[in-house]
């Protein structure tokens, strides 16, 4: 009798092992499988697969929100009473919960490439709970608290619209790998229909998206307006103490064309600036005037408040993360600042001869110049020498009355009209949230002859984006950045976008075609077989770059003197097997 044992020899797969072991915890061959993924793991995959789209959505909105990034600061600081940076933890767990999902997305997707069954790790289950559960509540938390922020990503669309249409075209055009893949392996199934149909779908949606996206930046160079003017915003206060003469004069070394200031007026009539209702954030008032640090800044004195400083907090809190930047002799001048009044920086707008742009905000109920606040600040800007015409007026309260005083300030309207209700009430300019400036309207203002300010526009982006539409002038927190914007980021002329889009269209089509005939091919040439079967060989076959196929000896030992009959070996010959003599010698 002849025994046969097999000896098997598997093909090193690192690469395959690492990707099942990492996703599902199966480091083992005989753990993995080519079977269907199950309904329960495709459940799993599904959630993943929305997990990663919200994140994607997540992400993008905190990237085009950076313009806001103080603003959103300055919300939270509102309702807790506390200054901190709120956008850290928001940016550390955004980063971190994107690439996890990311990476995790990733192992998935190679598993449907390589036709590995999926099955997520329970730990992996628990993290992408985790992760969508943080993503929803953060989603229903800035819907809560900071809504109207929404609006960027529809504005930021008009410049990234052309962009994203690019880079998802070709994510879609490269997923075509997996579908073709997908559909073609086995029989027809309504499974394979129904993703072969949503994917053309979404491709076609993807190659006819031009159609909707509209941008200020396609345009003929010929047309581009010329670059908006920019306005300090309470001065540069990325650089220095908002509202204060340094910040004011760090403005003006950046090449602003007029400051802009928030204007209180104090309890014996002086116009001061100051942003927030109370002292508490801006100003050293807790040490000073202890029990009053919650009282309305109105409520103080001129002296009073003059005796605060407004510099220390800046170098504390940091809010623009830039004091590491400045050198002592600047931190000792910021540390020094003291609450500016509207008097010293019209003095200071005087000798720079450049505009000044301020909003008023009436004293509370009960205090001394309550119905004197217009006339207060009135008599401060008649009596600082400065041109009136450089005035930028805003209040809307007895606004014919201020006409007729002094006709020549530039009447301002915060308030979104029609010209033709601007041009009843003497109003020649207006100053909008970027959410409000929409490019129709911005066009109707300026065919009225009527200038446009758009505010806060801190980052490039924006800038841009308002630049082509036409706008008159910005007011920026960050002059020093839009200080190094000569020209806008992009600007693409229709003939030149309609080409690019036509050639995306093409190229994404080419490659998709040829991907699903690749396929069709591979999968037709390939016989049909289970990579992990055991298959006897007495021969040694070199290993395909298809499949790996486990290698195996026969180990042929003779338990007695006698040998098998010919007729056993000669079975062995004949299903493709070298045949053996007693002898032990090949025929």
């Amino acid at each position: 009798m002849v025994k046969h044992q097999p000896l098997q020899v598997y093909e090193r797969q690192l690469c395959l092992s690492c990707l099942t072991g990492i996703y599902g915890c199966r480091w083992k061959r005989y753990q993995r499988s080519h079977d269907d993924t199950t309904k329960w793991e495709g459940t799993w995959f599904f959630l993943l697969s929305c997990s990663f789209f919200l994140l994607l959505v997540w992400a993008y909105f905190w990237w085009e929100a950076h313009n806001d990034y103080n603003e959103f600061n300055w919300l939270l600081y509102n309702r807790s009473g506390e200054w901190s940076d709120g956008t850290v933890p928001i940016l550390t767990t955004t980063v971190v919960g994107f690439t996890y999902t990311s990476f995790l997305m990733g192992l998935a997707l190679c598993h449907i490439s390589l036709g590995q069954q999926m099955n997520m790790y329970w730990i992996h289950k628990v993290g992408l709970l985790a992760v969508l559960l943080s993503t929803i509540t953060g989603f229903v938390s800035i819907d809560d608290l900071w809504r109207s922020e929404w609006n960027i990503v529809i504005i930021s669309l008009q410049f990234t619209g052309p962009f994203l249409h690019i880079g998802a075209l070709a994510a879609v055009t490269a997923l075509g790998w997996l579908v073709a893949g997908f559909v073609v392996r086995g029989e027809r199934s309504k499974l394979q229909i129904a993703v072969l149909v949503l994917y053309f779908s979404v491709l076609l949606a993807l190659c006819l998206a031009p159609v909707a996206i509209s941008s200020p930046c396609v345009m003929d160079k010929s047309s581009l307006s010329p670059r908006p003017m920019v306005i300090g915003r309470r001065g540069a206060p990325m650089l220095a103490p908002e509202n204060t003469l340094m910040s004011f004069n760090r403005a003006l070394q950046q090449s602003v064309s007029a400051l802009e200031a928030d204007v209180a007026i104090s309890l014996d009539g002086v116009p001061f600036l100051m942003r927030d209702r109370t002292l508490r954030r801006t100003t050293n008032v807790q040490r000073l005037f202890p029990q009053r640090q919650s009282d309305d800044a109105s409520l103080f004195t001129w002296a009073q408040l003059r005796s605060l400083n407004a510099g220390l907090w800046f170098l504390k809190e940091d809010p623009f993360w830039t004091v590491s930047s400045m050198s002592q002799r600047e931190r000792r001048r910021a540390g020094n600042q003291t609450v500016c009044s509207l008097a010293d920086l019209l003095r200071l707008a005087v000798k720079a001869n450049c505009s000044v742009l301020f909003s008023l905000r009436r004293p509370p109920p009960g205090h001394p110049r309550y119905n004197l606040w217009i006339i207060d600040t009135l008599r401060v800007v008649q009596r600082s020498g400065i041109r009136l015409d450089k005035v930028m007026w805003t209040p809307d309260a007895e606004r014919e009355k201020v006409r007729r005083e002094a006709p020549r300030l530039r009447q301002t309207s915060q308030k979104k009209l029609t010209p033709k209700e601007l041009r009843q009430k003497g109003i020649t300019a207006v100053t909008l949230h970027y959410s409000q400036a929409v490019l129709p309207d911005i066009r109707q203002y300026l065919g009225s002859n009527m200038s446009v300010n758009v505010h806060t526009v801190n980052d490039p982006w924006l800038f841009s984006v308002l630049w082509c539409s036409g706008v008159t002038s910005v007011s920026s927190e960050a002059p020093n950045i839009l200080k190094d914007v000569p020209y806008p980021i992009w600007l693409l002329s229709p003939d030149a976008y309609y080409l690019i889009w036509i050639a995306c269209v093409f190229v994404s089509f080419a490659v998709v075609v040829a991907i699903f005939v690749h396929q069709k091919w591979k999968m037709s040439g390939m016989q049909s077989y289970n990579p992990e079967q055991i298959m006897l060989s007495a021969m040694t076959r070199r290993p395909s770059r298809d499949v790996n196929i486990m290698k195996e000896k026969l180990i042929f030992s003779e338990i007695n003197s006698g040998v098998g009959s010919t007729d056993e070996l000669s079975m062995f010959a004949g299903n493709g097997y070298v045949r053996y003599t007693h002898g032990g010698i090949p025929h």
